[in-house]
């Protein structure tokens, strides 16, 4: 195990009301003005039936042969459930399904063989937390390209709805997408409703009505969020198991993580309602979490006044407490998504910066939200000491996930694309970058972004390996990811339900989005409540 202690206790110095105030208002202002010049109605976007030019292109190479068989010929497969490397394989794909996979296997004649030799093939990976940015011009391409084949998204809306069924129809080009509700949060919610779509809630007939009205709108599951109360909570909950859904989010700040295990909810996202839930001093800790007062549209000064909290939470870790809560956890297959991605720019805005090689693909109104968000709200008013605090959160955070993963917490890869700095797609690798960097080994790594996303929808048998009888969702490599984590980056190209995305195409996929940021159609629709970073962290 780990030592969790961390240097230097000190009183966090809070914000002066009129301070946090003219922060929030200006929060606010900002991201009205910034979604006025960029939010337009949807219904062009998802209306679309046609294949854009990039699917077209995919697609050509096998109907001009007249065949949908496919052998990925010498090819090394990695079983990410084991470890397991078997060279010099041939992987058959009939349709969007393998059905045959070794070691010398013909090929039939009708088949198109693709000379692999020397590459790595993995499962197709999955980010299991995203807000999708820009138009289906920009999210959707920018998943596959990096070998995402099946994505969470977090907050559901008309738009994500659209692209869903699209890509199910076969007439966009994107990732699988399992879709969640709007955000459903207590009285008073954290965000601005004029800005964002929230369902507040504060009694049981209004949770039930919300879990209803989301099943009647077409959501995958329900999003829970940060100040439920216990009664609305619990209403959800059993609401969603009478209308089949399951329920995701936030751990509420009145709720333990225990109970939230024990009540069903199947994953708890980011690290912080973790967190607090394994110190020595958790009485207390929860007693300070129920102290906070929050105005409607209050993220900020939520996030304020549980900074002092976590601090406390960290500097009190308990050993016994872990064993306990993160058994819980693994008995009940309660899913954690750490988000490390996000919470590396939250704790070290000063330190943040977005890869140069990556901003050709984000508009200029996402760069601004970027800049913004991290500048105007994130950085200011921070003393030296907050500073430093932050800075040993973000490495107690990395050393918890260790803890997660050496209890045998079932992870799930997740970025929380949307917020700064994070790119659709390329977010992802990153992602699997810092849970190495946490303590995860890079098998483990992969496992929360191949098997366990698999097994957490209920689609185990379908994806997440590269067997006989799933779905052709594959990755293939230029170098072993098992070597090397940041391997994943070296993609040849990508297989989605059955199509090849050669590496011509994928490059013609990447340049268009290029094309897109910089030139975005006057019916270009951003998600409400995942635009650009404008959005307070941890949606």
């Amino acid at each position: 195990m780990v030592d969790f202690s961390l240097p230097g206790i000190g009183q966090v110095l809070p914000l002066t009301q009129r301070l946090e105030s003219r922060i929030v208002e200006g929060m606010n202002s900002s991201r009205r003005q910034f979604l006025a010049r960029t939010t337009v109605a949807g219904a062009a976007v998802v209306a679309g039936g046609s294949l854009t030019s990039s699917a077209s292109a995919l697609v050509r190479p096998l109907a001009a042969v007249g065949t949908t068989r496919i052998a990925l010929t010498d090819v090394t497969v990695i079983d990410v459930a084991t470890g397991h490397r078997a060279r010099h394989q041939t992987v058959l794909i009939s349709g969007d399904r393998i059905i045959a996979v070794g070691r010398n296997l013909p090929v039939p004649h009708d088949a198109t063989a693709i000379d692999l030799t020397g590459k790595y093939v993995i499962p197709g990976l999955a980010d299991m937390h995203v807000h999708s940015v820009g138009d289906d011009r920009i999210s959707p391409p920018l998943y596959l390209a990096n070998g995402l084949t099946t994505v969470r998204e977090m907050s559901g809306n008309d738009t994500v709805y659209g692209w869903r069924d699209r890509i199910d129809a076969g007439t966009l080009l994107g990732p699988r997408m399992i879709v969640g509700s709007k955000i459903i949060d207590g009285d008073p919610t954290l965000w601005d409703t004029s800005v964002i779509d929230v369902h507040v809630v504060k009694d049981e007939a209004a949770a039930r009505s919300a879990v209803r009205e989301a099943k009647g709108y077409g959501a995958d599951f329900i999003k829970v969020y940060s100040r439920l109360n216990p009664t609305a909570y619990r209403a959800i909950l059993d609401e969603a198991r009478r209308q089949g859904l399951t329920v995701h989010g936030h751990g509420p700040d009145q709720v333990t993580i225990e109970q939230a295990s024990a009540a069903g909810q199947r994953s708890i996202e980011h690290i912080h309602a973790v967190a607090l839930s394994v110190s020595s001093r958790e009485h207390e800790v929860r007693r300070m979490l129920q102290a906070i007062s929050v105005q409607p549209g209050g993220y900020n000064s939520w996030f304020r006044q549980l900074h002092p909290i976590e601090w406390i939470a960290a500097n009190s870790f308990s050993q016994s407490r872990a064993a306990e809560v993160f058994g819980t956890l693994r008995r009940n297959r309660t899913r954690v998504t750490p988000t490390l991605t996000m919470h590396s720019v939250l704790d070290m805005p000063d330190y943040a910066a977005l890869d140069p090689a990556l901003k050709k693909y984000l508009s200029a109104d996402a760069l601004w939200g970027f800049d913004y968000a991290v500048e105007q709200l994130y950085k200011p008013n921070r003393t030296a000491e907050e500073i430093a605090r932050q800075r040993d959160m973000w490495a107690y955070r990395q050393r918890f996930v260790g803890e997660l993963f050496a209890h045998g917490v079932p992870v799930l890869a997740g970025t929380d694309t949307g917020t700064p700095y994070s790119v659709p797609g390329f977010s992802l690798h990153q992602e699997l970058e810092l849970l190495v960097g946490a303590g995860a080994t890079p098998r483990q790594a992969l496992y929360a972004a191949t098997v366990e996303p698999a097994r957490f929808l209920g689609l185990g048998d379908d994806l997440g390996s590269v067997t006989p009888r799933t779905i052709a969702d594959l990755v293939v490599l230029d170098a072993d990811p098992l070597t090397d984590i940041r391997n994943t980056r070296r993609i040849h190209s990508v297989v989605t339900r059955g199509r090849v995305i050669s590496p011509q195409a994928r490059s013609r996929m990447l340049a268009d989005v290029e094309a897109a940021v910089k030139d975005p159609p006057g019916t270009a629709a951003i998600p409400a409540g995942g635009c650009c970073g404008t959005r307070p962290p941890g949606q």
